[in-house]
């Protein structure tokens, strides 16, 4: 099981400024999009446009960011990070309140908020390979896991509450708050961290842009989690959407029933990260993501089988529940053999490469569904995707040698961190 076992007083501070951050995400999960129709009278386009272009611009602003991440010292990274976003957001709440508030703000906040979440995880991946002993890695992300879903099943309800009574930017302003204890949480680590050596440290070579994808591709374990993981990763995502058209407009859910389907089954996601290390031991990692990567395929074709009324809703959360069950305990599991196998000059490099990708395969996937969506209908699309996921498991590496424990030299020089 993930708890109880203590990773030192340098972790307990990563973790709670990681807890602080994704909670206060969840409670400003769509804020933005919200704004845009409440206060600027967005159209449905440009509503649309928000939700995709302003993640495409974060994520190649974010592409030069991986080398530059690599060779600096990672807690401060991660500090600046949390400062940009909490300057940033905070820009929207004080537009709002002079009445100077415009979309292109909207535009430009997500896309920086977008590029520095990128460049977050790229560094805190690196620094947490670096913080805890090798042993150790799967407890902590299965810990980060579980701390997710539980603040995607909390905050948004907890958001839409606050909406309610306070206003339309008072989750903006929680969001903005969180990061900036998150950020004095990982001032509050006291862990000495070396600087990473570079031969030449005065620019970026072009080359050092495409490492990260470099050693994905041509790992050979890696390679088919990687490309498994943009296929399943893009599906799910791009269903939301039909499925919110599917629910609350052709089979007539109300709202607070399409939140509830949404939200109750994020608990699971606390039943799968605790059981990780378990299942990890007693049946080998190889077998988990080869097990469990096929078992989270084969739910998403239940969702086009939806019916109106309580028993349509039962089937929704029974299949996200699935779905979640299998994600949270497939992907502390997926994390720790990322880092294992992945040397440590490059980690920030693969971590910004692999985020990047999934998020171009997730705009990509949902613009083909609304396509097809648009064309046929939500339910045809939502099959075509479930159809589609159950060949991915043909893509996750086969043989177990591939899983075999990395060389010497991935493993952290640190072999516990001073408390």
């Amino acid at each position: 099981m993930a708890g109880g076992r203590s990773l030192g007083r340098g972790f307990g501070w990563l973790w709670a400024a990681y807890a602080v951050s994704a909670y206060g995400s969840g409670v400003g999960f769509g804020a933005l999009p919200l704004i845009a129709v409440l206060v600027l009278d967005a159209s449905p386009a440009q509503v649309s446009g928000l939700s995709a272009v302003g993640p495409a611009v974060g994520a190649l602003v974010a592409l030069p960011l991986g080398p530059w991440v690599e060779f600096r010292r990672k807690r401060p990274v991660m500090i600046v990070m949390d400062l940009t976003r909490f300057a940033v957001v905070m820009t929207i709440p004080v537009a709002y309140a002079v009445g100077r508030l415009a979309f292109v703000q909207l535009l430009v906040v997500s896309a920086v908020v977008a590029a520095a979440k990128i460049a977050f995880n790229a560094a805190s991946g690196a620094y947490l390979k670096g913080l805890v002993r090798p042993d150790d890695l799967l407890v902590a992300n299965a810990r980060f896991e579980s701390t997710t879903w539980s603040s995607i099943a909390v905050g948004p309800p907890l958001g839409g509450a606050a909406i309610g009574v306070f206003g339309p930017v008072t989750t903006v302003v929680a969001d903005a708050l969180s990061y900036l204890l998150s950020a004095l949480g990982i001032t509050a680590i006291r862990d000495r961290e070396e600087r990473p050596r570079r031969g030449d440290r005065s620019r970026i070579r072009a080359g050092e842009l495409l490492d990260g994808w470099r050693h994905l591709l041509t790992h050979r374990g890696l390679r088919g989690l990687y490309l498994n993981n943009l296929l399943v990763g893009g599906l799910i995502m791009a269903t939301e959407p039909l499925l919110a058209v599917l629910l609350l407009r052709q089979l007539g859910f109300p709202p607070w029933q399409y939140g509830l389907a949404f939200a109750a089954p994020c608990l699971g996601g606390l039943v799968g990260s605790r059981l990780a290390r378990r299942v990890v031991a007693r049946y080998g990692q190889h077998r988990i993501l080869r097990a469990v990567g096929t078992l989270r395929a084969v739910w998403l074709i239940g969702l086009a089988f939806v019916q109106p009324g309580v028993a349509g809703l039962a089937t929704v959360i029974a299949v996200e529940l699935a779905i979640i069950i299998s994600m949270s305990l497939y992907n502390p599991v997926l994390a720790t053999y990322r880092l294992e196998h992945t040397p440590r000059d490059r980690i920030a490099r693969t971590l910004t490469a692999w985020s990047i990708s999934s998020s171009a395969a997730i705009a990509v996937l949902s613009a083909l569904g609304g396509l097809l969506a648009a064309v046929t209908s939500p339910r045809t699309a939502i099959v075509v995707a479930g159809l589609l996921i159950l060949a991915s498991p043909l893509l996750l590496p086969h043989r177990e040698d591939t899983f075999r424990a990395p060389d010497r030299e991935l493993v952290p020089a640190r072999a516990h961190p001073p408390v």
